[in-house]
């Protein structure tokens, strides 16, 4: 089924637009760049407050800038900023701005909801930030701020949700004749994927959130008041719900590095089924709830049946999603072994931003075996690390990828390939020794007052160390690419010799993507019509 429009359109170049364009465009290209641009500078901002959060537990019995109230609102804008301010909007700024070019289709589906949802959520995010200055949000001791950061969080998710729906309608109805969903490009797939996933979890989200806004401001009986509001909304700030946020970052993956190893994806198949794999973790998300298990026990044989009752659903909710996620990072090895990598920028951010995914989506199955004593440590915050900056260093690759085509210019490799490995070394740095400190107790949501056999000092000082790195990281790519996008050198239309139909427009892309309508035969379109120019098999 697909709603493309038809018509042949002159071919015009694209000016640059004027700030109120910018302000008032419905142009998916324009709105996901916006998307983009703000992504970088919440995930920014966010690090720079979990810097500052790292610092403070380096010495837990010494001088803290953050007095314990405090200490709960920093951890909840930090979280916020790394994943509703950057990860989340670095992700669905790139489905917006390619998603469209990849199946074909001259726009967005409902162009100005997206564009609307943008503007909410950026407002919802603003007023949601301020409320926490203002000594409101989680623990806040102003009553009015706490009701303003729940209701902010509410508008900010509103936004989102529509953001959401203009890309999974997209992808369901505007591809161009002939591609059918499996012969769509896995980073399309992954959009609606995770967009769809999206759609299930944020209206869960959201009715949560209004049950603890009209509790808070009217009864405070039921939800635990101020000091509630991260019980019962701040899944949406750890795992599984990280994984969905993580999904496109698996279809970056998998759409880059064959084209950069110059290798077909023969397992594409295998690949759509995986995506959906992981976006079982969303049930986890949906019921608010963690499956653990308890194996505990004189023998291993007391309660047997019980044990295998329990192992049914973790094995469904927790291991398979994982599962999912190792799979593609071996599809993505296996395009590296068998292929003709290039180093390039996109392919040394992708498979390293992947690793950190994997780190993570690791970690969780341990945290939630229950013999393991990790529940309530903070070896939660070294799997959230991971994941976060896994994704966020995947997102980096997709900017590199598809920057040229958005911007026309592309970022120097030279530059930007040390800047992955910095943010590699700050992923494992900055949630390695969280999980060994786990193992050691060291407690979830607290900054001082701790104390544990160990180095613990050391243990928070590596994180800390991690932490800066990848601040330093996110400054330099933002300057990088800033610069190159500007004053950098000219990309060409297909500077990766690509296979899909984003390839085949120029660069940057004119208002209606292309002039003509593609009539699609298979799951690399443009591959195809270079093959039919040349006489070649494709």
């Amino acid at each position: 089924m697909t709603s493309i429009d038809t018509h042949h359109a002159a071919e015009v170049s694209a000016p640059t637009p004027a700030i109120a364009t910018w302000l008032t465009s419905a142009d998916h290209k324009i709105v996901g760049r916006l998307h983009i641009g703000a992504g970088l500078t919440g995930l920014l901002f966010g690090l720079i407050v979990a810097v500052l959060v790292a610092f403070e537990r380096i010495d837990a019995d010494g001088f803290q800038v953050l007095d314990e109230g405090a200490a709960t609102q920093a951890l909840a804008l930090a979280r916020n900023l790394m994943t509703f301010g950057g990860v989340l909007p670095l992700l669905l700024g790139l489905a917006v701005a390619v998603l469209p070019l990849q199946i074909g289709s001259r726009s967005l589906s409902f162009p100005r909801l997206a564009a609307s949802g943008f503007w909410l959520w950026l407002t919802g995010l603003g007023l949601m930030i301020a409320s926490i200055f203002g000594n409101g949000g989680p623990g806040g001791g102003e009553s009015d701020l706490v009701d303003l950061y729940l209701a902010a969080f509410v508008v900010m998710l509103i936004g989102v949700a529509m953001t959401a729906t203009s890309i999974t309608v997209t992808a369901l109805t505007s591809r161009a004749p002939g591609m059918g969903l499996l012969r769509a490009p896995l980073f399309s797939w992954s959009s609606l994927v995770g967009a769809a996933s999206l759609l299930i979890t944020v209206p869960v989200l959201i009715g949560t959130t209004v049950y603890v806004y009209v509790d808070h401001r009217y009864a405070r009986l039921g939800f635990g008041g101020n000091k509630g509001v991260n019980e019962w909304i701040g899944w949406a700030t750890s795992q599984p719900f990280t994984y969905l946020l993580a999904i496109p970052a698996l279809g970056i993956a998998l759409d880059a590095v064959p084209v950069l190893t110059r290798r077909r994806l023969v397992e594409r198949p295998i690949a759509f089924v995986l995506l959906g794999v992981v976006a079982i973790a969303g049930v986890s998300a949906v019921t608010q709830t963690t499956v653990t298990l308890p194996w505990g026990g004189d023998s291993f044989f007391a309660g047997l049946g019980t044990k295998i009752a329990d192992l049914l659903p973790f094995v469904l909710l927790n291991v398979l999603p994982v599962v999912g996620i190792l799979a593609i990072v071996g599809l993505v090895l296996l395009s590296l072994k068998e292929g003709k990598p290039r180093i390039a920028a996109p392919l040394v951010f992708v498979v390293l931003g992947l690793i950190g995914i994997l780190e993570g989506a690791a970690a969780m199955i341990l945290r939630t075996v229950e013999d393991a004593g990790l529940a309530g440590t903070i070896f939660e915050a070294g799997e959230y690390v991971a994941i976060t900056f896994g994704a966020a260093a995947v997102a980096f690759g997709g900017i590199c990828y598809w920057g040229p085509k958005l911007w026309g210019r592309r970022l120097p490799d030279k530059a930007a390939i040390p800047l992955a490995l910095v943010a590699f070394l700050g992923t494992v740095l900055g949630s390695l020794p969280y999980m060994i400190a786990g193992f050691a107790d060291q407690p979830a949501g607290v900054l001082d007052g701790f104390e544990y056999s160990g180095p613990q000092e050391l243990w928070n000082a590596l994180t800390a160390v991690g932490f800066v790195s990848m601040l330093l990281a996110t400054v330099a790519f933002i300057a990088l690419a800033a610069k190159s996008f500007i004053t950098g050198e000219s990309a060409g239309d297909d500077p990766w010799d690509g296979s899909t139909l984003e390839w085949a427009t120029s660069s940057p892309p004119p208002d209606d993507n292309f002039a003509d309508v593609f009539v699609v035969h298979s799951s690399e379109p443009l591959a195809d019509m270079k093959a039919s120019s040349t006489g070649k098999d494709a």
